[in-house]
C-alpha cells in the first residue's frame, strides 16, 4: 500500500492517510486501501485502540480529491460515493475505540472521517468544516447524519449550510472535538488517552462502546436491553475473574482480552 500507512505498537494501531502532497485527499485507490486496512483491524485481536491521522502537519484530510473528481463520469462519482460511505461506516462500527488525530485541515470527507471516529483530538489553530455546499453538493459520507447527532440539529444546520470553516478552539466549545492541544503535543496526547483506555478490560471496553452506540439509535427500554446483553458478554471472561483477583491481591490486573 502507498496511500495508507499502518503501524501497530503495544495494542495501539496508527492509520495514516499518506498523500501529503494532495493534502491527504481521498481518491478511489486511497479509499480501497483504507477499507482493506480497516477490515484487517476489525479481526485483529492485538489491536485494542485505533488512531487515524494524516501525513504531515498541514492537513488531516481535505476530503475528496477534486483533481480526480474533475475527470470522473457521473457513474464513477457514484462509485466513489458508495465506497467512502462503506469505508466510513466500517470505521464507525469498529469494535475498538477510535481516535481522530487531526493534525491540520479537516474539510468535507476529512471531517466526515473524524466524525466516524469516537474521539477527536485537534491541533491548535486548525480549521474544520463540512464545506460541501460551497461546491454545490452536500456532505455524502455521513456528515448530515453524524454531525447533528453529535452537536445538535441547529448547530449542524448552521455549519453545513454556511460551509463555514471553524477554528479548532471554537469547535471545542460546542462539542465537535474533545481536546485541542499544541501540534507538538498532538501524538503524545492521543497516546496518553489511548493508554488510559488500555488499562481497562478490552472486552468490557468494546462491549461498553457497543452498548452506547447501539443504544443511541433506539428508545431507552430497548437501549437498556442492549446494555444488559452487552454486560452478559463480559461475565464468563477470564478478564473479569482477573479483575476480582487483582482487587483482592491489591495489584493491577493483567488483562488478556479473553
Amino acid at each position: 500500500m502507498q496511500n495508507i500507512l499502518f503501524d501497530l505498537n503495544e495494542h495501539i494501531a496508527i492509520v495514516t492517510i499518506n498523500r501529503e502532497e494532495a493534502l491527504n485527499a481521498f481518491n478511489y485507490d486511497t479509499l480501497k486501501e483504507l477499507q482493506d486496512v480497516v477490515e484487517q483491524i476489525r479481526v485483529n485481536p492485538n489491536v485494542r485502540i485505533v488512531i487515524f491521522t494524516g501525513a504531515g502537519e498541514k492537513a488531516f484530510s481535505v476530503g475528496a480529491d477534486l483533481k480526480e473528481r474533475k475527470s470522473l463520469t457521473n457513474e464513477e462519482v457514484k462509485r466513489n460515493l458508495f465506497k467512502i460511505n462503506e469505508v466510513f461506516n466500517a470505521i464507525d462500527q469498529l469494535p475498538q475505540p477510535t481516535i481522530a488525530l487531526i493534525n491540520g485541515y479537516a474539510f468535507g470527507g476529512g471531517m466526515e472521517l473524524a466524525l466516524a471516529c469516537d474521539f477527536r483530538i485537534v491541533a491548535e489553530k486548525t480549521l474544520l468544516g463540512l464545506t460541501e455546499t460551497s461546491l454545490a453538493i452536500i456532505p455524502g459520507a455521513g456528515g448530515t447524519q453524524r454531525l447533528p447527532r453529535l452537536i445538535g440539529q441547529a448547530k449542524a444546520l448552521e455549519l453545513i449550510l454556511t460551509a463555514r470553516r471553524v477554528p479548532s478552539e471554537e469547535a471545542l466549545q460546542f462539542g465537535l472535538v474533545n481536546r485541542v492541544v499544541p501540534i507538538e503535543e498532538l501524538l503524545s496526547s492521543a497516546l496518553d488517552w489511548a493508554n488510559m483506555i488500555l488499562q481497562n478490560g478490552p472486552v468490557g471496553v468494546q462491549q461498553a462502546k457497543f452498548a452506547i452506540k447501539q443504544g443511541m439509535n433506539t428508545d431507552l427500554a430497548t437501549g437498556l436491553q442492549i446494555e444488559r446483553k452487552a454486560y452478559e458478554v463480559t461475565i464468563p471472561t477470564e478478564d473479569r475473574i482477573e479483575a476480582l483477583q487483582a482487587f483482592s491481591e491489591k495489584r493491577k490486573p493483567v488483562f488478556k482480552g479473553k
